[in-house]
């Protein structure tokens, strides 16, 4: 009878066509069961089947040049494209028979996907190898002691180094003097992060005058240097870390772990009264764990205990997470403890009371906003006549047309003057005859603390005083800051209507729209707007004195200006509570 194991449950063997491979008969892979020596000296022999692709019937392997047998593996010196299909392996004596198929796969060289152009073509899966940074190493060509055994003379070996991240590859030597190729090897003197990579070794032969070659590769990767410490250690929970936790419902207690890296086992659990899950009957605990992050070599896991189901009984029991490798030990326990459930009806109710305030004064901000701002002013903005030394509070400029010229003398200047108090300059009534009017315009704006712009299409056509005006009033706001420019539109304006030096500062100006007949009453929102732009003011008795001094002077300066100006004019003024002499 002869025992047959089908087919192996491992992946196809792949050779590359041209280059030399081998197959291992898979009966000896468990060597408790099948020992090549042992089945020798019990009489049992190895015979090599084939089952070429769509054929039904195996056919014995004839032996020669290119196909040979040593031991348990049949040899394929150089591999052909034909050579793919089903191969089979019969360990055999008089008695009893064992058998197990593999498959072979030739590729051709088209099939083989490579990107830098140096790198040979690698078919079989590369090895790992882990290096330490700033140590020391050295790397063997895979199977080199079995081309070594085939050969008929000394073996070559070339070495490449295929930098995956940038897709580029370097043949042997290399362009520093870390890595030194010894005989078939290559030896690293000092690791470094750039040596990670893919290393890719050729590995040619003669074998009855015929040269060979098959090709390995060795995926290097580094880890942090084994002089640091590896004793692992918990991150989360902290020593002082209270979970809270709510009955009959799912609890989840995390624990975060880091594992430096050792060539080593490492594990990370939790147990529950000191019993791993595994070994307690209460079916509501399971567990998971994952990788968080990988650096170098070092590990940080995470294990999450889940308890389904909470009851009180549970806070009673011990819960501890642990991780260890072969440099340490460390456990920690999870502190538990009740969620306090608040009233949903209070809870509810004053959430609701607390919304509809809040709605309200949404509301309320909403429609009085410009008179909440105008108290906020009144209460704690800052009167600017003590600090700064400006003469007026508002500087007008308007077209000098007599439609503008009338809102301006009979509504702006009458309201800021007489209801508000603001001290008003308007060029036309408080210049000085035979002045320099460029001079004057600029020496009344820079003592202005807002300039006040009267838009409309006629205003500052090109050449205009209006125009000198604005020109200096949106100078002095961006030099010093100390002036502010206030756009008041009296009548609409298309865009295109706009001087050239309002289109550019409209952003950062504030507008104001007069709206004809709903905006004549102190209480409408083109005046509120209006205050709000303008200085702060605050009106105490001794402003108001001062203000009456002023007012006198100006009326005897106005009634006194026809005289000579020779011989000397004394003009007494009586008040109910002052007298004021002026002489000239």
């Amino acid at each position: 009878m002869c025992y047959d194991w089908g087919e192996s449950n491992e992946e196809a063997v792949s050779v590359l066509e041209g280059q030399a491979g081998w197959l291992s008969c898979p009966l000896f892979s468990h060597p408790s069961v099948y020992n090549y020596t042992s089945t020798q000296s019990a009489g049992h022999n190895l015979f090599w089947y084939r089952l070429p692709e769509g054929h039904d019937l195996e056919q014995p392997i004839t032996y020669s040049l290119r196909l040979s047998k040593d031991r348990e593996r049949l040899w394929l010196q150089p591999a052909m494209a034909e050579d793919t299909g089903l191969y089979i392996c019969m360990l055999r004596n008089k008695s009893s028979c064992s058998k197990i198929a593999m498959r072979l796969k030739v590729l051709r060289l088209d099939e083989v996907v490579r990107e830098p152009d140096c790198q040979p073509p690698v078919v079989v899966a590369p090895t790992h190898l882990v290096i330490p940074l700033q140590e020391e190493k050295t790397l063997e060509c895979p199977n080199l002691q079995d081309a070594t055994k085939m050969a008929d003379g000394p073996t070559t070996v070339t070495w490449y180094h295929v930098r995956v991240e940038h897709m580029k590859c370097y043949q042997y030597p290399f362009w520093n003097s870390e890595r030194q190729q010894k005989g078939a090897s290559l030896q690293f003197y000092v690791m470094y992060l750039e040596y990670q990579g893919l290393y890719v070794c050729t590995v040619t032969y003669l074998r009855r005058g015929r040269a060979l070659n098959f090709t390995r590769s060795i995926n290097v990767t580094a880890v942090n240097p084994s002089n640091l410490p590896k004793e692992p250690s918990i991150l989360h929970p902290t020593k002082d870390q209270v979970f809270t936790v709510k009955k009959d419902t799912e609890v989840r207690l995390v624990c975060r772990g880091v594992l430096p890296y050792l060539n080593s086992s490492w594990e990370i659990w939790w147990t529950v009264d000191g019993k791993t899950l595994d070994k307690l009957a209460d079916q509501r605990f399971t567990n998971s764990n994952s990788l968080l992050t990988y650096y170098y070599g070092d590990r940080t896991e995470e294990s999450v205990l889940v308890i389904k189901d909470f009851q009180s009984e549970d806070l009673n029991r011990e819960y501890n997470c642990s991780v260890r490798n072969d440099r340490g030990f460390e456990t920690r326990r999870a502190q538990l403890e009740e969620e306090v459930s608040l009233p949903s009806m209070e809870l509810g109710c004053g959430l609701g009371v607390t919304l509809v305030l809040m709605l309200l004064l949404f509301v309320v901000y909403h429609v009085f906003w410009l008179e909440l701002l105008l108290l906020y002013r009144s209460w704690f903005g800052t009167d600017e006549r003590h600090t700064d030394d400006k003469e007026y509070d508002v500087y007008i400029s308007y077209a000098r047309n007599s439609e503008e010229e009338q809102f301006v003398l009979t509504t702006l200047r009458r309201v800021l003057e007489n209801e508000l108090g603001y001290s008003v300059c308007i060029f036309d009534r408080d210049s000085l005859p035979g002045g320099t009017i460029t001079d004057e315009t600029l020496s009344f704006v820079a003592r202005s603390r807002r300039l006040l712009v009267v838009v409309s299409p006629g205003y500052a056509s090109k050449g205009s005083q209006a125009l000198l005006e604005l020109k200096a009033g949106i100078d002095g706001m961006a030099l010093d800051g100390h002036l502010r420019v206030i756009l008041v539109q009296y009548k609409p304006v298309q865009r295109k209507g706009w001087v050239r030096e309002l289109r550019r500062a409209r952003v950062a100006l504030a507008l104001v729209r007069w709206q004809g007949d709903k905006s004549r009453e102190l209480t409408s929102h083109f005046w509120k707007r209006l205050r709000v732009e303008l200085p702060v003011r605050r009106v105490s008795s001794r402003d108001e004195e001062e203000d009456s001094k002023e007012v006198a002077l100006m009326r005897l300066h106005s009634q006194n200006s026809t005289n000579s100006q020779t011989g000397l004019i004394t003009t007494t003024v009586k008040d109910p509570q002052k007298v004021f002499n002026c002489s000239a």
